[in-house]
């Protein structure tokens, strides 16, 4: 692992998608999110909520290990919107916006 490496927490390198557009997930209803990503007994969220929305994001953000992760369960314009008001730490939020320049300005 470099210097410059990012991590999303300690000893995971924060993985970033190649494009935002990339990002094909869904925008709303039920989502259920493996026990790899959420460790909890109850791990759906209903993305029409706009709580369990963000929190799903921050999670798979932080946590997701392969593209396809990122790819199945985050949407690129959904992520723009919801940029902002994500907590997320700040080597994610630093990683991702080094790589995609508009989420800075969103």
């Amino acid at each position: 692992m470099s210097a410059q490496t990012l991590l999303a927490r300690p000893h995971r390198p924060v993985l970033v998608a190649g494009t935002l557009t990339e990002l094909a997930g869904p925008t709303r209803g039920i989502v259920e999110l493996p026990l790899r990503l959420w460790w909890n007994p109850v791990r759906t969220f209903d993305l029409d909520e706009p709580t369990m929305l963000s929190w799903m994001y921050e999670n798979v953000l932080r946590e997701a290990i392969r593209v396809d992760e990122l790819r199945s369960y985050l949407n690129g314009p959904l992520l723009v919107r919801l940029w902002p008001q994500l907590n997320l730490p700040r080597a994610v939020r630093a990683a991702w916006e080094a790589r995609h320049p508009r989420l800075r300005h969103a």
